[in-house]
């Protein structure tokens, strides 16, 4: 079992899972494929998640993959705080 930090939430309405992981092959199919899964255990777990992205360290810069529009909100505003804790 593994800790996932997760932010959970709503601006503009819309709400949004940030998770602090990353695929460990670092491809963007695996990165797709980790989002999908942790995507449905939030949701399993009771969260309303419309969109979704991971947040990760790359060349020691914060990056964000998944839904283009939060990447791009993410990418300006940066996660504000982690409110869950998902285990998976």
């Amino acid at each position: 079992m593994t800790k996932i930090r997760l932010a959970h939430l709503r601006t503009q309405g819309i709400n949004f899972a940030v998770f602090a992981a990353d695929a460990p092959s670092h491809r963007d199919r695996d990165r797709g494929q980790l989002l999908a899964e942790l995507t449905a255990e939030a949701r399993r777990s009771g969260l309303r998640v419309d969109k979704a992205a991971l947040a990760f360290s790359q060349s020691g810069r914060q990056t964000f993959y998944g839904t283009p529009d939060l990447v791009r909100f993410l990418s300006r505003t940066g996660v504000s705080r982690w409110t869950h804790t998902l285990t998976v």
